[in-house]
């Protein structure tokens, strides 16, 4: 008899931040899948559970690992940061699951980078955004630039998820640039850095600033539309609500 293989959004990183519906079937899952990162968060509060961690770049070995012991008879929790469906795992799950198909299958929601870090600046993403990941990877440079463009010149509030790295130590200075090209250099940003973890931090900063910092991979960048103000230390996005 085939198991279950549930792709489980773990939050930001602190177990307090999960959702209980994930928390509970982690509980119940007698394997753990992840990038070895995301296990690590997790890795004390589990126990004796067997644990498929591998390394970035091996994702799909990693999926097809955690569907072959579903294919046992096992349930097994593939464990993605934020949720998985965004930028998360369940995609290729999908993808490679005709090669398992007596594997039952189900997405567990989790909550994205967009929302916490947005929490704990203030309320930034309250009017239409769009959701922009500067690694090129996976996704060509040109395509990446031509939605950045696309979504400065839109007046959309930019969330910016993995704005470097120290082989894209540039990306976000040069992200920033083509924002400039139709935003004003005062425009509200905001910083979220390691949201849910040790070293917890957030900042708000104008436009010109942020292209100058030095961020990586566990930062989460918030760049404000031209009605993005900063109140009391907070990053606000009016809805346009009319009042006194």
């Amino acid at each position: 008899m085939a198991g279950k293989l549930y792709v489980v959004g773990i939050g930001p990183g602190s177990y307090e931040d999960m959702t209980i519906r994930a928390a509970k079937i982690l509980q119940e899952s007698q394997v753990i899948a992840g990038y070895t990162v995301y296990v690590d968060l997790i890795r004390e509060q589990l126990g004796d559970k067997e644990f498929l961690a591998t390394p970035m770049k091996q994702e799909v070995d990693r999926c097809r690992a955690a569907l072959a012991k579903a294919a046992e008879g096992k349930q097994v929790a593939m464990v993605c940061s934020g949720d998985p469906g965004i930028y998360g795992m369940a995609g290729l799950v999908l993808e490679l699951a005709g090669d398992y198909p007596q594997v039952e299958i189900e997405i567990v929601p989790g909550v994205t980078a967009a929302c916490t870090g947005g929490a704990y600046l203030g309320a930034p993403l309250i009017h239409d955004f769009a959701v922009i990941s500067l690694s090129d990877l996976l996704t060509p440079m040109e395509t990446i630039e031509k939605r950045v463009r696309a979504a400065a010149a839109a007046d959309f509030v930019l969330c910016i998820y993995n704005p470097s790295s120290k082989k894209r130590a540039d990306y976000l200075k040069r992200a920033c640039g083509w924002i400039l090209e139709s935003r004003r250099p005062e425009t509200v940003c905001g910083l979220a850095r390691n949201v849910g973890r040790e070293g917890q931090s957030v900042e708000v900063l104008t436009l010109k600033e942020l292209a100058e910092r030095e961020t990586d991979m566990f930062t989460t960048v918030f760049i404000g539309n031209s009605q993005t103000r900063a109140l009391e230390g907070r990053m606000v996005t009016p809805r346009g609500y009319r009042y006194e």
